[in-house]
């Protein structure tokens, strides 16, 4: 009875001594109905390397938590491993940022059907990829266009597809522009200027840089895009 109590106490000792959450704190928490058997991969990019931060695998049940710190607002990834030889929708993309994030999922469309809820720059990416949509289909349905055999040939249709392009193009890049200049209090602007359109005029990508609120500007896009723009001045 003695070494019973001192097992339970001992448990007891290691459990309040084990890592607690923080304000930085990030769980990631969900479901992949359907899923049977494979495992499920946090990762993300801290520098140019995708990082695998923690790894979970599963049998016959599909949920699954992971909990990491985050020090500002930042692109994660949830990779699903299933063996079936198939590398279609298997990761989603997700911004993670302190708090309670729940991703819940189907096994066969992991990705394409994934509804997450609990991050607010996520919600911001939503909402800008959901616009951005339109302008991808549309720019679809003009080269389907171009290559169509019934699509006339000559010079004035060509051109006009072309300048139907072109437009297309430039609509889509203001859009993107101008919904960084209206969320600077959001992580979601200096990421749009980084990786939707980094080859714009440097005085669009500055006049983003100047109008990111302080708390943005020194997390992790805002700083990189900083960085960009200082050897962009370099060059």
């Amino acid at each position: 009875m003695r070494n019973l109590i001192i097992t339970i106490l001992s448990c007891a000792v290691i459990i309040s001594c084990g890592p607690k959450d923080t304000e930085n704190t990030m769980t990631v928490t969900g479901n992949v109905k359907g899923l049977k058997k494979g495992t499920l991969y946090l990762q993300h990019i801290p520098d140019t390397t995708l990082v695998v931060i923690d790894s979970l695998k599963v049998e016959g049940d599909g949920n699954f938590t992971f909990k990491t710190e985050v020090e500002s607002p930042e692109i994660f990834y949830l990779y699903l491993a299933k063996k079936d030889n198939n590398d279609i929708n298997d990761r989603i993309t997700f911004f993670g940022e302190p708090g309670i994030i729940t991703i819940n999922t189907n096994w066969n469309t992991f990705d394409t059907k994934a509804k997450i809820e609990g991050s607010k720059t996520h919600k911001k990416l939503e909402e800008y990829r959901k616009v951005m949509s339109r302008f991808n289909t549309t720019n679809l349905e003009i080269m389907r266009a171009v290559y169509d055999p019934e699509t006339p040939k000559d010079s004035l249709t060509q051109d006009s597809l072309q300048k139907a392009s072109d437009q297309n193009i430039r609509r889509g890049y203001l859009y993107a522009l101008n919904f960084a200049l209206n969320n600077k209090e959001s992580h979601i602007a200096p990421y749009i200027a980084l990786k939707e359109v980094p080859d714009a005029n440097k005085i669009y990508l500055d006049s983003i840089n100047n109008s990111l609120s302080p708390e943005v500007a020194k997390g992790k896009y805002g700083s990189a895009l900083q960085e960009y723009l200082e050897k962009v001045e370099n060059k």
